[in-house]
């Protein structure tokens, strides 16, 4: 099969809600669809300030996984949105399995026309997908918006040299892959700091990311050598091969340096004072 190179966002974000509710990406990624899974999530709240009692939004919460521990450990009130609406339904119904329906909820929206007012939450997460949202100056912008005066925003991301990635990376299944569109940590700092948000911390978490891609390449071989498991009646070899493929390709840029991850912290000033 031919995949197409990005072009309407419209496709590409179709594309990335498609891929990233499908039973075969799940049997792949396991609970967590982002590197470090809950132990970076648990450092990122905590390095947010998360406490009992704050509202949060989870943005691109996928199967409700980081909303229902930020629910669990940290006793907020959590509200998932995401742009696939089985995603949303299977997060909806895990809630409701863990009792946590009165604490977490989750809606069906875009990331670039956040469905929520001004000032709603005490603070904004966001993993592994920013990359992936094709207006990022407009994104940023919707953080900024719904995030109340004071508030913080936690995203952990892809990042990606300039001109690092090799062509493999930089089309459709790469934009999937969270890399075509990856940016250096500095220029995540600048889209925020556009949006009205002052960065207040940076992380690197390479290794997360090394991780993540060895996980993935040892899961794709053993579905490869075993087509009777639940992924493989789902993907079918060529599928295969060329996830391979290109988890080669990114363990090659993570091994050369050109791909990473990082975690960034950024604050919505306070209210000016009234005179």
């Amino acid at each position: 099969m031919t995949i197409p190179r990005p072009g309407d966002p419209q496709v590409l974000k179709s594309c990335c809600a498609t891929a990233y509710q499908s039973d075969a990406v799940a049997a792949i990624l396991g609970d967590s669809y982002h590197p470090g899974g809950l132990t970076l999530t648990r450092h990122l709240a905590r390095t947010l300030g998360l406490r009992p009692g704050m509202r949060v939004l989870d943005v691109a919460s996928g199967p409700g996984t980081t909303a229902l521990a930020l629910a669990t450990e940290f006793g907020c009130e959590v509200v998932g949105v995401d742009l696939g609406e089985q995603n949303v339904a299977r997060a909806g119904h895990a809630a409701e399995k863990a009792a946590l329906a009165d604490l977490v909820t989750f809606h069906t929206g875009d990331a670039e026309q956040l469905p929520f007012e001004d000032g709603s939450f005490d603070a904004v997460v966001c993993e592994c997908a920013f990359c992936t949202f094709p207006d990022k100056p407009t994104a940023a912008r919707e953080l900024a918006r719904v995030l109340r005066p004071g508030g913080r925003v936690g995203i952990t991301d892809i990042t990606v040299a300039p001109g690092g990635l090799p062509p493999e990376l930089t089309d459709l299944a790469g934009w999937v892959a969270c890399l075509a569109d990856a940016r250096p940590l500095e220029q995540y700092a600048d889209l925020l700091a556009a949006a009205g948000l002052r960065t207040a911390l940076t992380e690197r978490h390479d290794d997360a990311l090394r991780r993540m891609v060895e996980q993935i390449d040892a899961r794709l071989r053993v579905h490869r050598m075993t087509p009777t498991s639940k992924t493989g009646s789902l993907l079918t070899g060529a599928d295969i091969d060329r996830a391979l493929a290109l988890t080669g390709q990114a363990a090659q840029a993570v091994s050369a340096g050109t791909a990473g991850y990082a975690l960034l912290i950024a604050e919505k000033p306070k209210e000016a004072p009234t005179s």
